[in-house]
């Protein structure tokens, strides 16, 4: 009988706890969207270049431009192979002259706004400096890579 009043006692007290009030059903309000300003960004690139007319490769533009791209260049950039920088090879081909140009004169603001870029910052994570390069030494960097790349 001992056992039959205990347990008794125990179920009373159990039942005679306060339930916790039901909660309202939760309905899930999606947050509001935030407005994301996206620069639009061209295939061109960020900087002062906006359009590049090309001719025939100017050799004599294109030696400057070798002349230029081995003492600021060469020590990150090789055209066949990785480095500190990605290879040259066929850039002249993989993107418009503006942008290369743009890459050249702005690194800076390349990497933070232009995908492209910050994809190569993301694999190569030395970022490429400005090398005080003038728009027309840009050109003739621009020229000598097109020169390799058509093996001229």
């Amino acid at each position: 009988m001992k056992k039959s009043l205990l347990l008794a006692a125990a179920v009373l007290a159990f039942s005679c706890q306060q339930k916790p009030a039901e909660e309202a059903p939760k309905t899930e309000t999606p947050p509001a969207p935030v407005e994301k300003k996206e620069e639009a960004i061209s295939d061109k690139g960020i900087g002062p270049i906006t359009e590049v007319k090309l001719g025939p490769i100017d050799q004599a533009l294109a030696k400057k431009g070798k002349e230029i791209f081995d003492s600021k260049c060469a020590s990150c950039h090789k055209f066949e192979e990785k480095y500190v920088g990605p290879p040259l090879k066929g850039v002249t081909q993989r993107r418009k002259p503006e942008w290369i140009m743009n890459m050249i004169l702005n690194p800076s603001e390349m990497v933070q706004k232009d995908p492209i870029a910050k994809g190569y910052l993301a694999e190569y994570p030395t970022q490429m400096p400005f090398q005080n390069v003038s728009q027309e030494d840009a050109r003739a960097i621009l020229e000598y890579l097109r020169s390799v790349d058509e093996g001229k």
